[in-house]
């Protein structure tokens, strides 16, 4: 669907990527390989789907904290998400990507935006993403 979104900041930055919309919530520790960048639990809807340059569109996480040690491996490989956008805040990925910028791997914007808006956004459409948390999906 083509309009225009306002996400609520986590992690601010500008984007550009086509969405990959998760089917369901994931563990980064143990469901995506940081070697790949691709969503490595067979049990997963989006299995082998791959991360790099897409805007990930997450309707919950699962788990473990060692989620952000998985995204700061991706962010480092240069196999991360352009950006993420979550239906509820998460520290535990947002904290993988503040480290990341630490170390100078780079930074990627991490917004929320509610299970509702997200259905209204729709798989391999292309999105920006501004600074202030502005959506637009063409």
């Amino acid at each position: 669907m083509t309009g225009v979104f306002q996400g609520g900041i986590q992690i601010e930055g500008e984007a550009r990527g086509r969405i990959l919309k998760l089917g369901k919530p994931i563990s980064f520790w143990g469901g995506v390989d940081p070697v790949t960048g691709r969503i490595s639990d067979p049990r997963h809807p989006n299995h082998e789907a791959e991360l790099k340059d897409r805007v990930l569109v997450l309707p919950g996480m699962i788990g473990s904290s060692s989620s952000s040690y998985i995204m700061l491996e991706l962010m480092a490989k240069r196999l991360a998400p352009a950006a993420l956008i979550v239906a509820e805040p998460d520290a535990i990925l947002g904290l993988g990507v503040v480290v990341a910028r630490e170390m100078n791997y780079g930074s990627i914007p991490v917004l929320v935006l509610p299970h509702e808006r997200q259905a209204e956004l729709a798989d391999g459409a292309e999105v920006s993403i501004r600074r202030d948390g502005t959506i637009r999906a063409a």
